[in-house]
């Protein structure tokens, strides 16, 4: 029930306040996120490719309405499955999701009990639709595969939580991918907390580079990883799949002999400046089945008397110089805000459950979420706000109040009057309508 308590403020005896103002709304701008899910078709999509175990010979809410109802809490900021206990009364949240009684917690909890793995994977697909679509509607012929693992806390005893090295903490050690031009979240995989970066990494990459080659044949694909994805099965996923790759090295004796014989010593230069140099090479570690070609970047500087090198492995052809490989490389950096973005803007390290799938469905479900938000930025917002983060997005678009007001024929959600972001709103209807004539 609503609190009918009342406050008098200290500032002015003569402002009491109560949350007694009926059956208004602060998430009206929810219906920017329906409309994108229509445009999608992203109920159909759902139903056609999750196949959801379901044993129930009576239920209220079906599995489709709640996973649509779970999105919506966490693009609203809403992380708490008990949340769902009033949100389940909230006009706008029935009215958009085409209900008039919404699962409450105890439901959502139960729904997260009958995922199998096989679902996990049936929600992977869902979300390559979802990309598969947003790339048609913008014509995108270039990809960027960036690699990364990341770590997600837990707090007790959840299964195969582990202790990780490198983040000197228990948890999980996810393995993600992004598209480095659009941020579009390609494909998310939870691990144990004590997985090495590059643990599964080919069979993480090769569904993704085997669906972009038969999918969108004329695509460029770049495969962009730190040191920890040097390995050769990363290099040979790609030739395979013809398809680049820029990958970190890590130092060892044989590459810094390499650098130093290759770095020039000039009695011209002035040391109190500081120098870059850059070479590209074949090389050849013993775990390799081939020579491949590497890049150094070897930097002196100012005052020093010693370079610093670092190391690229790459198939990019020798028309490509290696200060654009390593400018290419420093692009990457952009993952990192991406990351980000999917943990404090859609709870993708949020671990609740004891059970180890539970969370990866969890994960997953954020993962829609952000997905959802990134083809509303793509392809309903203007340039200059294709950039914003969620947290600004909630704060222009989502979190305006509103009021239902239905009639025998209509409904009208009544949005405030001193709404400061409303003619940039509507345009972004505007732009999801004409989007639509294109899936």
């Amino acid at each position: 029930m609503i609190s009918l308590h009342k406050n008098q403020v200290k500032f002015n005896s003569n402002i009491i306040i109560s949350h007694t103002g009926g059956r208004l709304s602060n998430d009206s701008g929810l219906v920017l996120v329906k409309e994108v899910m229509d445009t999608f078709k992203f109920s159909d999509l759902a139903k056609s490719l999750l196949d959801i175990k379901d044993n129930r010979a009576y239920y209220t809410h079906n599995n489709l309405a709640i996973l649509e109802q779970l999105i919506m809490q966490l693009i609203a900021s809403y992380s708490a499955d008990s949340s769902a206990n009033l949100l389940r009364q909230d006009p706008v949240f029935q009215m958009v999701l085409g209900r008039k009684q919404l699962a409450s917690q105890s439901s959502i909890s139960r729904f997260l009990d009958r995922f199998t793995t096989e679902n996990v994977g049936q929600l992977q697909s869902l979300n390559q639709s979802l990309i598969d679509k947003t790339r048609l509607i913008r014509n995108d012929t270039e990809l960027i595969i960036d690699l990364d693992s990341t770590h997600s806390d837990t707090f007790g005893h959840q299964e195969q939580t582990d202790y990780n090295a490198h983040y000197q903490t228990y948890g999980y050690h996810p393995l993600v991918a992004f598209d480095g031009l659009t941020g579009d979240f390609l494909k998310a995989e939870l691990r144990s907390g004590n997985q090495y970066t590059s643990k599964g990494v080919k069979a993480f990459i090769d569904p993704l580079l085997h669906h972009y080659n038969e999918s969108i044949p004329n695509t460029d694909i770049l495969v962009r990883g730190d040191s920890g994805f040097a390995t050769p099965e990363v290099y040979e996923s790609c030739e395979e799949n013809e398809s680049q790759y820029v990958i970190r090295l890590k130092n060892n004796r044989r590459l810094s002999q390499l650098a130093e014989q290759s770095v020039l010593y000039g009695d011209n230069q002035k040391w109190e400046d500081r120098e870059v140099q850059y070479f590209s090479m074949p090389y050849q570690a013993q775990s390799w089945s081939k020579p491949r070609r590497v890049c150094i970047r070897s930097i002196r500087e100012a005052g020093e008397l010693l370079f610093q090198h670092a190391f690229i492995v790459t198939n990019l052809s020798d028309n490509v110089s290696p200060e654009v490989i390593f400018s290419l490389y420093g692009k990457r950096g952009t993952m990192e805000n991406f990351i980000k973005e999917a943990k404090s803007g859609f709870y993708f390290d949020k671990t609740d459950s004891p059970r180890f799938l539970e969370n990866h469905v969890r994960m997953m479900i954020s993962l829609l979420a952000y997905n959802l938000i990134n083809c509303l930025k793509t392809i309903g917002f203007d340039k200059k706000n294709q950039g914003m983060t969620i947290h600004s997005i909630r704060l222009t678009f989502l979190k305006v109040a509103g009021k239902l007001v239905q009639t025998g024929r209509r409904a009208y959600l009544k949005l405030s009057s001193y709404h400061v972001y409303q003619t940039e709103f509507y345009r972004v209807f505007e732009r999801l309508r004409r989007s639509s004539q294109w899936i």
